[in-house]
């Protein structure tokens, strides 16, 4: 049987994710349920498409990942599964499906919903869903295909010959400003030039494997893992110390010569 994440606002204080779970388990004790993050912020699509995005393709192909975020956002109550990469998702029509997938799911179905399940949808409908994708059952069983869902856009960058112009796309819980501009990026724009980074009313030169490269408390870049720009304080909060946070503007400049 297929790994099944779980995903959701629901937080850490109350017994939500504790009854999605448990609906799973009372079907198939020996499912493995392994949780992304209940962290995310009641509603905030676009740090939940980052938080997903940065960890679905760590899991096996077949995966199913049970969304619960913003369940209730879509007044059409329109509740989708998707397959795309490999993966399953499931999640309610709230324009998430279209960031995590950038708009192109190989399989998109409406999955039929009784209306008296709707209260808690995560629980009633999306687990017992997951769960049939995890056991092999055919993504079809669960609704008539549609192209129809909410659609979304992420942030795109602005290039230039001279600059790339991003965004902060998410803040993490030690404050680090993640955006949207990726090494790639800036190797095909740079062409060995030189370049400084520019982001509220600083400046800085150049890009550290790690934050600890640089004193406590000084400002430095980074590329992460996933090869996105990073801004952070080493041993503090940038994102309070800097006063940016999602969406804020970041520059990089190229200059002539090496």
């Amino acid at each position: 049987m297929a790994v099944i994440t779980f995903t959701s606002d629901f937080g850490y204080t109350d017994h939500y994710v504790a009854a999605v779970k448990a609906s799973i388990l009372s079907l198939q004790p020996q499912a493995t349920i392994v949780d992304i993050s209940h962290g995310i912020e009641p509603f905030n699509i676009p740090q939940a498409e980052y938080v997903i995005g940065a960890a679905f393709r760590e899991f096996p192909e077949g995966t199913v990942h049970l969304v619960a975020v913003d369940t209730h956002g879509c007044k059409r109550g329109k509740y989708h599964a998707a397959k795309y990469r490999g993966h399953y998702f499931l999640m309610a029509d709230n324009g998430l499906l279209s960031l995590i997938t950038d708009g192109e799911p190989d399989v998109v179905v409406e999955i039929q919903a009784d209306p008296e399940l709707l209260p808690f949808p995560a629980k009633n409908l999306l687990a017992p869903a997951a769960l049939f994708l995890a056991k092999g059952g055919d993504i079809d069983v669960l609704g008539e295909r549609t192209t129809q869902f909410k659609q979304l856009m992420n942030r795109q960058l602005r290039l230039n010959d001279h600059s790339i112009t991003g965004h902060v796309i998410h803040v993490d819980r030690y404050g680090n400003l993640i955006t949207n501009i990726t090494r790639d990026s800036v190797d095909t724009i740079a062409h060995g030039r030189t370049y400084t980074i520019h982001f509220g009313r600083e400046t800085v030169g150049r890009v550290y494997p790690t934050y600890t490269q640089v004193d406590d408390g000084d400002c430095c870049c980074m590329y992460n893992s996933l090869g996105q720009l990073c801004i952070g304080i080493n041993k503090g909060n940038a994102a309070e110390l800097l006063g940016l946070g999602f969406d804020s503007q970041v520059d990089v400049r190229f200059y002539p010569g090496n």
